[in-house]
């Protein structure tokens, strides 16, 4: 587990491909109680260690996750996250060279949590919801396009099926039809950026994500 930043109230951890962040039906032990364990140890917590989720990404996705280590910092951030003022931004590898270099993407998503795969959907399909993404060209290669990508909603699956829906889908993400799938068994998105005002001491947070290798190869 790699620490990006910590303090008394929150804990930024850079989450590699593969990870939960939190429980799910698979029993595989999420990020959650890892940090639960690391902060018991690393401060000698008797008893039982408190770890809110902030915000979640998909489990082949990598990149910065927020945790907060007391109720009072939770709450304020999931009121941040609500009024849009934890602000994210994605870097990601498409397929291809897209036609423009910087767009806005809008479109209907609707989940099928059965095959856990969002479609896109017409405005008046059940439970569709409205997700919007902005996007532009960092580099191109011979084969792929770096993106950075930055959310107005926050839709499960959002970028795979929006970038998907434009013939680009992700390196590595099958599911959204890619070609081949990548050596670690993610996808090339990364959680690149997040910056946010800390919910306690009202200080400015701005982290980056390390560049893996693969992405590295582009600037």
């Amino acid at each position: 587990m790699e620490v990006i930043y910590e303090d008394n109230h929150i804990i930024v951890i850079n989450k590699v491909p593969g990870e939960i962040v939190q429980g799910d039906k698979t029993g595989d032990t999420p990020l959650s109680e890892i940090i639960k364990k690391y902060i018991k140890e690393k401060y000698c917590k008797p008893g039982n260690v408190f770890c809110g989720v902030v915000h979640r990404i998909d489990r082949p996705v990598s990149g910065l996750v927020v945790f907060a280590k007391t109720s009072k910092a939770l709450t304020r951030l999931n009121d941040m996250l609500r009024k849009g003022e934890l602000h994210k931004t994605y870097w990601a590898l498409v397929q291809g060279h897209l036609e423009k270099e910087e767009d806005t993407l809008k479109n209907f998503l609707v989940s099928d949590g059965r095959i856990n795969k969002t479609f896109i959907a017409d405005c008046n399909a059940k439970d569709a919801k409205e997700s919007i993404l902005k996007y532009r060209t960092i580099a191109k290669g011979d084969r792929y396009t770096l993106l950075e990508i930055n959310l107005i909603t926050g839709r499960k699956h959002q970028i795979r099926a929006q970038l998907s829906n434009i013939g680009h889908p992700i390196k590595g993400d099958l599911k959204y039809g890619a070609r081949r799938s990548n050596p670690d068994g993610g996808i090339s998105l990364l959680a690149r950026h997040i910056e946010f005002i800390h919910p306690v001491s009202k200080k400015e947070i701005s982290l980056d994500a390390p560049l893996p290798s693969e992405f590295q190869k582009f600037i």
